[in-house]
């Protein structure tokens, strides 16, 4: 989450109330969870038209996508750029983001939108590599 943190420092505060609200020293955290709340901001920047943060985000997101193991990757696929698809309501929104994501990471959200219109169950396409 530091990452992330640093790239959205407009999310410290809400973090610092989620940690607080959701977790008791010692806990161990539930990362999808925590980014799903990540993900909730980045949407609420993007309906208040306040994205001055969002280059440096998919910048993060793209370096989880070439620099992070299995785990991380998957995070970054599943918890970040799925959760914000499944949070937008038409193609127009889904179009916006386009212009932020990196290489890699417009790979995988290119394969969640393939897999989620069946596009993939019709082929036999593999996921990116």
């Amino acid at each position: 989450m530091g990452l992330l943190l640093s790239a959205c420092p407009s999310y410290t505060k809400r973090w610092e109330k989620y940690l607080e609200e959701n977790y008791e020293d010692g806990d161990e955290q539930l990362l999808y969870i925590d980014v799903a709340d990540f993900t909730n901001h980045v949407i609420e920047l993007y309906r208040l038209n306040e994205t001055e943060e969002f280059e440096p985000v998919f910048e993060v997101i793209e370096l989880l996508h070439i620099q992070g193991d299995e785990f991380v990757k998957e995070l970054a696929t599943i918890g970040l750029l799925e959760d914000i698809q499944l949070s937008l309501t038409d193609k127009q929104e889904h179009d916006f983001f386009i212009k932020y994501l990196k290489p890699d990471s417009l790979k995988w959200w290119n394969y969640l939108i393939d897999f989620w219109s069946g596009k993939l169950f019709n082929e036999k396409t593999k996921s990116p590599s």
